[in-house]
C-alpha cells in the first residue's frame, strides 16, 4: 500500500501568501459599504445572526475587528456590542471607514491603525477577522495573537472555494495541489495542526459574484497574473483551452463560474 504524503498546511498557507500576485491599483477611493451592507444584509444570514446572538449573550460586549477595512462589519455590529475597535493598516480604508460609520451614526468604534500582529491590544470579549488574513504568511502567530486577547470566541470569515473550480484546476496543473490562494481550507487545517478544533458554519448567502472579462485573450492574461505568470509559459494553452470551456458568454462578456462561497471558522481559545 503507498501511504499518501502527509500535507504541512502551515507551510502551504506561507507559499500561498507568498505567491499571490499584487492586486492591480485601484483608482479613486475605496466604496462605502454602508448602503451596500445594508442591501446585503436585508437577506437572511446565518453567520451574522449567529455572531449578533453570541454578541447579545455577552454582557457589555467588547469586539475586536481586525482588517476592518472600509468598516462594513464594525456598522453592522456595533449595535450589539459595547465598544468595537476596528483595526486596519490602509489609510485609504481607514479614511473610508472613518466616513462610513459616521454616515451610520456609529459612535462606539474605536479606530487603530496599524497591521496585525503586530499592534498592542487589550483583551476584548471577541475577536473577529473577515477576509483580512490572506497577507499574512505567518498563519500561527496570527492566529495566536488573536487567542491572547480573545476572552469569549474568535471568529474567522473565509472565501471556500469550490473543489473543481477553474483556478483549482490551474492550480493543480501549475503548482501540482488544487488550491490557488489562501483560503477556508487551507487555514482549517493549519488551524488542527495548531491543535485548535474550531467549529464550521457555511455562509448561506450563495455563491460570490462572478467574474467576468471582455475577452477571452483578457480572461488569460488575468488568470495568468493571479499565478505569477509573466510572458509565454507553458502552462498557456492548458489555461486557455480550460477558459474556452468554463466561461460563459453573456451580453457580450465573458462570465466564470460561480465557485466562491464564505464559510466561518470559530472557537473558544480558553477551552
Amino acid at each position: 500500500m503507498k501511504i499518501a504524503r502527509v500535507t504541512d498546511w502551515i507551510q502551504l498557507w506561507r507559499e500561498l501568501v507568498e505567491a499571490q500576485s499584487p492586486e492591480p491599483e485601484r483608482k479613486g477611493k475605496p466604496k462605502g459599504p454602508h448602503m451596500a451592507a445594508q442591501r446585503r444584509w436585508a437577506k437572511p444570514d446565518c453567520t451574522l445572526d449567529f455572531i449578533v446572538s453570541q454578541l447579545k449573550a455577552a454582557p457589555d460586549a467588547t469586539v475586536l475587528d481586525i482588517g476592518a477595512g472600509t468598516g462594513r462589519w464594525a456598522v453592522l455590529l456595533s449595535p450589539h456590542a459595547r465598544h468595537i475597535t476596528a483595526v486596519d493598516s490602509s489609510p485609504a480604508m481607514i479614511d473610508a471607514m472613518r466616513e462610513n460609520l459616521a454616515a451610520a451614526g456609529v459612535s462606539n468604534v474605536e479606530i487603530v491603525a496599524g497591521s496585525w500582529p503586530d499592534v498592542q491590544m487589550t483583551p476584548h470579549s471577541f475577536s473577529f477577522c473577515s477576509h483580512g488574513m490572506y497577507g499574512s504568511p505567518d498563519l500561527p502567530a496570527f492566529i495566536r495573537s488573536m487567542e491572547q486577547v480573545t476572552r469569549r470566541t474568535c471568529f474567522l470569515i473565509l472565501r471556500a472555494p469550490v473543489p473543481d473550480g477553474i483556478m483549482a484546476q490551474a492550480a493543480l496543473r501549475i503548482w501540482g495541489h488544487p488550491y490557488d490562494s489562501p483560503n477556508f481550507q487551507v487555514c482549517y487545517n493549519a488551524l488542527l495542526q495548531m491543535g485548535i478544533f474550531a467549529n464550521v458554519l457555511m455562509a448561506d448567502a450563495g455563491l460570490w459574484s462572478p467574474w467576468k472579462n471582455s475577452t477571452l485573450e483578457e480572461a488569460l492574461v488575468e488568470i495568468k497574473r493571479r499565478f505569477g505568470l509573466a510572458g509565454p509559459s507553458e502552462h498557456d494553452e492548458f489555461l486557455a483551452d480550460l477558459l474556452r470551456r468554463e466561461l460563459t458568454l453573456e451580453d457580450g462578456q465573458y462570465v466564470w463560474p460561480r465557485s466562491v462561497r464564505s464559510a466561518m471558522i470559530y472557537w473558544n481559545p480558553n477551552g
